[in-house]
């Protein structure tokens, strides 16, 4: 009886959990994104930041996908998704880095 019990109470607490995943696949492809598209940057809105379009790797093509408004998270600065090369022996790669938040940097003189 007790061990049905803890593993009531363990399946409780493990199912109550909240899940926080982020998945991320980086992989590699040969043909360079091309230039951003030029975009009508919306009017600021209180309590957002402008996230810009970018190239997405889908279905062995790159597709733009449209800027959009994302929550502002205080003390942090957002990255934009961006695209970075890597030159290996048998050639240059593309991996897209996705827009993600950092903590801001204080300078103090």
């Amino acid at each position: 009886m007790f061990a049905r019990c803890v593993a009531g109470i363990f399946a409780v607490v493990i199912l109550s959990a909240p899940v926080h995943a982020a998945v991320n696949f980086n992989f590699g492809v040969e043909i360079a994104p091309p230039p951003p598209r030029v975009e009508v940057v919306p009017a600021p809105r209180p309590g957002y930041i402008w996230a810009p379009g970018y190239w997405n790797w889908e279905g062995g093509r790159h597709v733009w996908v449209d800027g959009r408004w994302v929550g502002e998270r205080r003390g942090y600065a957002y990255v934009p998704d961006r695209w970075v090369e890597y030159r290996e022996g048998r050639g240059s790669h593309w991996h897209r880095e996705p827009g993600h938040w950092e903590r801001e940097r204080h300078h103090y003189h």
